[in-house]
């Protein structure tokens, strides 16, 4: 990995358990590995995105939701696979929101869900962000039923 000057890439600080994060998050993602660990500090790759990750102990570490990480999903296999994995250990929240075991908020979202959110059809958009706001893995299928039911009460 090269760092330039302009490079941004994101920092996580973990208590103790940096390696076994990263060996967690690699094993979920494609095109994703380990880098150079040591005891401190250590670099991984999770879908070709670079982050860095330290050992710092206990004062500061712990995520909270201002800072999450979003994975955009292609369809409702995609939401199932990502959600049960980053999940598993950690707590669901709403709206496709998740903590995993580290403590790390994910939002785990599907493309039609933007879709139908930008429908020129304000009944459809608004009855599918509605349909969100009730779920907490996000179903497309449930999405798709709240938006061709808009309007038809």
């Amino acid at each position: 990995m090269s760092i330039t000057s302009t490079s941004i890439q994101p920092c996580l600080w973990f208590d103790d358990n940096l390696e076994e994060a990263a060996r967690f998050y690699t094993g979920i993602f494609p095109n994703s590995s380990m880098g150079h660990m040591t005891r401190l500090a250590g670099e991984f790759t999770l879908d070709g995105l670079a982050f860095r990750g330290i050992n710092g102990g206990p004062d500061h570490a712990g995520f909270t939701e201002a800072v999450s990480f979003q994975v955009t999903c292609r369809d409702q296999s995609e939401v199932d696979y990502y959600w049960d994995s980053l999940v598993d250990g950690g707590a669901e929240s709403v709206c496709g929101w998740l903590k995993d075991r580290f403590g790390l908020s994910w939002q785990i979202v599907p493309v039609r869900l933007y879709e139908l959110i930008h429908d020129p059809d304000r009944a459809r958009a608004e009855a599918a962000v509605a349909a969100m706001m009730r779920m907490r893995r996000i179903v497309v299928a449930e999405l798709e039923r709240a938006a061709d039911g808009a309007g038809h009460e």
